[in-house]
């Protein structure tokens, strides 16, 4: 039984990641750009919910779709020949996007390593059902360092809902104030870093907040600051790092968003692992 709902977790989770790269390179735009229409090669997205549901390659041409990044506009001209050096910098494709097949492999280990800590409770769901929405937003945000609010705001009121009706069910192993204090908490901690300091703190982050907050609040407190802790230190091991490597200075911007993800990750396998049924 638990060998078999992990295993569904994780098909689950590859199926899901499937389609990732196309969402993540039609928001990967401008804010004040339209979202995309087309692939690289100017053909429309055809499909289940007007083009949004659908794999990498697009039908027509076979051309991956790549999430560039600012300024970086693909469905306006020719794709690159293959003989073109890979872009860098900014305007480098994610890496969830540009390897499509690195999405549903993400995807599909996040929600086998939930399965494997939750078990059998019905929050189990929630997190399976807003696991590739997480992946979604992290190649979005590493691409073009952009959380769009169509995604960051239903999240947090989808996470909120999704809770409450698992706090009805028997067998979970949270509680569903906690959840949503844990929401306000963490979204308030984040708009006070953003007040402070805008430059080094994007209102996206914050917005990002809410859901990961009423995540990890579900399992209380300590789970909540534990997984914040863990978003903060991905990200400045990270910045360290490309400091010295030398790829950035320590006013360079980096995406903040898959660290944040990253970190909630952890702290919902933790909390998961030592939560108590109620």
């Amino acid at each position: 039984m638990y060998a078999t709902l992990i295993a569904v977790a994780v098909l689950w989770g590859a199926a899901t990641g499937l389609l990732v790269p196309r969402a993540a390179y039609r928001l990967s735009v401008d804010p004040e750009e339209a979202w995309r229409d087309v692939c690289p090669a100017g053909h429309p997205f055809t499909g289940p919910a007007r083009g949004w549901l659908g794999l990498a390659r697009c039908a027509p041409c076979g051309v991956a779709v790549p999430a560039g990044g600012p300024g970086h506009h693909p469905d306006r001209a020719h794709p690159a020949p293959a003989a073109a050096p890979p872009p860098t910098g900014p305007a480098a494709p994610s890496t969830l996007t540009a390897r499509p097949l690195t999405a549903p492999v993400v995807t599909a280990l996040a929600c086998g390593a939930l399965a494997a800590a939750t078990g059998p409770h019905p929050e189990l769901a929630v997190w399976l059902l807003l696991a590739p929405f997480a992946v979604l937003l992290a190649a979005v945000d590493a691409g073009v360092h952009r959380l769009p609010d169509r995604l960051t705001l239903p999240l947090a009121a989808a996470a909120s809902g999704l809770l409450g009706v698992a706090a009805l069910l028997p067998g979970h192993a949270g509680t569903w104030t906690s959840a949503l204090l844990g929401g306000l908490v963490l979204g308030a901690a984040y708009f006070t870093l953003f007040l402070i300091n805008p430059n080094g703190m994007g209102f996206g982050d914050v917005k990002l907040a809410l859901s990961l907050g009423v995540a990890l609040g579900w399992y209380g407190w300590g789970i909540l600051f534990a997984g914040a802790f863990a978003g903060f230190l991905f990200g400045a091991l990270y910045g360290i790092g490309l400091v010295v490597l030398g790829r950035a200075s320590r006013k360079s911007a980096i995406p903040f968003g898959p660290f944040m993800i990253g970190g909630a990750l952890l702290g919902l396998l933790l909390g998961a692992f030592t939560a108590t049924p109620v």
